[in-house]
Parts: structure tokens; C-alpha cells; sequence
């Protein structure tokens, strides 16, 4: 859903265009790269069309961000668009067909849409992500019923920018951060189950967990 920068050692540091094929799906809190991608006829030539990219190095190339990532490309870094949590929300849908639909439907668009951008972070510090954007495989993956993950535990990424701590999905055998904790989303207004929900109720009894985990937070730190 999002990353949540939280002391993260000042400013992003920068937009960037974005692989068209990856925009759509960056959630927030994936790791990421630049690729390096030929320059077209109308970026290269004309000032007026596209980007208009003029006295550009022999190599005709320019960076576009991608969460595919690739082994011994640096620098990398935390995409900061996405979907939910970045004030694109313009309603949510509850019901649907036959009330299938009961958590609410994004109906705003990605924060990246208009620009075709992504905004990157690349300081060392401690950031959110929310669980919807790491690697959520039971057991093994970033989740607080991992039964062996700890706190300082190291944290890879898979191939597809994902924080993970299972070593053997990751994209190479870097470490790219370490676990501090789990946290909820910390509102104080949220309403606990044991005031909607009825004694007998099907979805569950009272005394339930009433405030989930919704992100961890980690400490980004690459190697280089």
C-alpha cells in the first residue's frame, strides 16, 4: 500500500520516469533500480517532442525506475507512489455484488499516473512498509507469524522488489535492511470487534486481535 518514511535521513532523493510496465503495480516500500534504456528518434533529436533530450553522451541511454531487479546493478533504493496511501482515495465501494466486497474498493488513481513517475529514497534510516508490499509467503516470509524472524533480522529482496528475509527468494545474497518491529497504523480510533460483533457472531468471537499489525519497519541500509 505504502511506504511510511519515518526517520529517514532527510529529503527523497528524486522522481524519476518510471518503466511503463512497472508503474501500474509499484505499491510502495518495493526495492528498486535504475535501467538504462536506448533513447527513441523524437527524445534524441527533437527539443520539442517527448522529453525533447538534446546533447546527450554517445551512449544515447536514460534511467528509468524498475522493481525487476537485476544482480550487481547499484544503487538501490524504496519506491514512495503507489495506490493506497497517497491521497488518491477519492471513495471506496462497500457492498458490491451481494456484499462480496466488505473491506471497500481504491477507486483513485496511482500517485504516478499523471507524470509517469516514481519517487525514490535512497538515505539510510528507518522506514514503514506497509505488509500488502512485501513478501507475505506463510512461515517464511515478512510477517509477524513468521515463528523465526526476530528483531535485527536481515532482509533481502526478491526479484520483483519485495522485502523479504528468506534468503533463498532473494534477488542476490545482499542484505538490503534489517527488521526493527511490527506496528499497527497507529490510530486511536479504530473500533474494536468486541463493540460490532456479537457473541455468537460467525466471523469470529469476542476478544480477537484487535489491533493488527499493518506494517514493519525496517532499517534501510544497502550494501553497496
Amino acid at each position: 500500500m505504502a511506504l511510511i518514511p519515518q526517520q529517514s535521513g532527510r529529503e527523497p532523493v528524486g522522481t524519476y520516469d518510471a518503466l511503463d510496465t512497472d508503474l501500474p503495480n509499484i505499491l510502495g516500500g518495493e526495492v528498486a533500480q535504475l535501467r538504462y534504456v536506448a533513447l527513441t528518434f523524437p527524445d534524441l533529436y527533437a527539443p520539442d517532442g517527448d522529453d525533447g533530450y538534446v546533447g546527450v553522451w554517445p551512449a544515447a541511454t536514460r534511467p528509468l525506475v524498475t522493481v525487476q531487479l537485476v544482480s550487481g546493478r547499484r544503487p538501490l533504493f524504496l519506491t514512495d507512489d503507489g495506490l493506497a496511501g497517497y491521497g488518491t482515495l477519492y471513495g471506496s465501494v462497500v457492498g458490491g455484488t451481494a456484499g462480496q466486497v466488505i473491506q471497500g474498493a481504491q477507486l483513485g488513481p496511482h500517485s504516478g499516473l499523471g507524470s509517469g513517475k516514481c519517487t525514490l529514497w535512497d538515505k539510510m534510516g528507518l522506514y514503514g512498509v506497509t505488509l500488502d508490499a512485501v513478501d507475505t509467503t506463510p512461515v517464511t516470509g515478512l510477517t509477524p507469524t513468521n515463528p523465526t524472524l526476530v528483531g535485527g533480522a536481515p532482509l533481502y529482496a526478491t526479484a520483483t522488489g519485495q522485502i523479504t528475509p528468506n534468503v533463498g527468494v532473494a534477488f542476490e545474497v545482499v542484505v538490503v535492511a534489517r527488521l526493527v518491529e511490527f506496528t499497527t497504523n497507529g490510530s486511536l480510533v479504530n473500533t474494536p470487534s468486541n463493540l460490532v460483533s456479537a457473541l455468537n457472531s460467525p466471523s469470529g468471537t469476542t476478544g480477537t486481535v484487535l489491533w493488527p499489525f499493518t506494517q514493519a519497519v525496517i532499517h534501510f541500509n544497502p550494501e553497496i
